[in-house]
């Protein structure tokens, strides 16, 4: 009877954490799925809009029906995330330390930079991109919100801190059981693997924004996307989750700040 009264604590004392964790991120993924809702829809075919808003009754309908999805999806990849991540010994606590953090900081004002001369490299080959940029000039705070709490508190749970741990745990405990910790190589496989997801995640909105995927395009979002998400991979191996979240939010600000001045 003891004995299991001390096992069902210690499941609950397993749970405890993950789920903390998901309330916690609730209120800032219902956040970041309102303002990328609201930034589709400002991209969308205003017919297309109210064809949806007849569907369903208002825009507001229109709004909380499209947020359900990615909150739910984002909400139970926190909660088993937090779980495997655990279980392959990444989780740190949750807080910011001077050397993460100056790494981070480094890391992501160069990435911000490399990722804001693509208006100056890719923009020149790709007339719709270049468009784009010219719009990005401008100081849309629904879009910049959009982006930074999507990227990087959305993005980073289900790529890096879901996806990622659940590939190397699987990968371990198949291939590798025999070893007490996870391999270093399974790790980066796992990152290698997220990062080219985390690319061919763009492609859908990519085909939106400009109508059509030529092989440039293709070839800009997996070179873009794909080394940006070994980053953010390599962060969240090496310091936590917090800070690739952290990277990812940094580099849509600083990006989207040397656009705003450039243009």
């Amino acid at each position: 009877m003891m004995s299991d009264t001390v096992t069902k604590q210690k499941r609950n004392n397993r749970f405890r954490k993950p789920l903390i964790f998901t309330l916690i991120l609730l209120p800032i993924t219902a956040l970041a799925s309102y303002f990328t809702v609201l930034m589709s829809l400002s991209s969308l075919d205003p017919s297309a809009v109210e064809e949806a808003i007849k569907q369903v009754g208002s825009r507001e309908s229109v709004i909380l029906v499209s947020m359900i999805q990615p909150v739910l999806l984002a909400l139970v990849c926190g909660f088993f995330g937090y779980i495997f991540s655990e279980n392959l010994g990444l989780m740190r606590r949750f807080q910011i330390e001077k050397k993460p953090f100056l790494i981070t900081l480094i890391a992501s004002l160069i990435g911000g930079a490399v990722l804001s001369l693509d208006a100056w490299t890719f923009a020149r080959w790709i007339p719709q991109l270049s468009d784009s940029y010219q719009a990005a000039g401008t100081f849309e705070p629904i879009t910049w919100i959009a982006s930074v709490l999507y990227g990087g508190i959305i993005e980073e749970v289900m790529l890096r801190l879901f996806f990622m741990s659940l590939l190397a745990l699987l990968v371990w405990k198949i291939f590798f059981r025999k070893k007490e910790t996870v391999p270093t190589g399974v790790l980066i496989g796992a990152n290698i693997a997220a990062a080219v997801l985390f690319a061919a995640e763009h492609l859908p909105s990519t085909m939106m924004t400009f109508g059509e995927l030529t092989p440039l395009m293709v070839v800009r979002c997996f070179l873009l996307n794909g080394a940006f998400g070994l980053l953010f991979g390599r962060l969240y191996r090496k310091y936590g989750i917090q800070y690739a979240m952290l990277a990812h939010m940094l580099l849509h600000i600083v990006s989207r700040t040397v656009w705003l001045i450039a243009f």
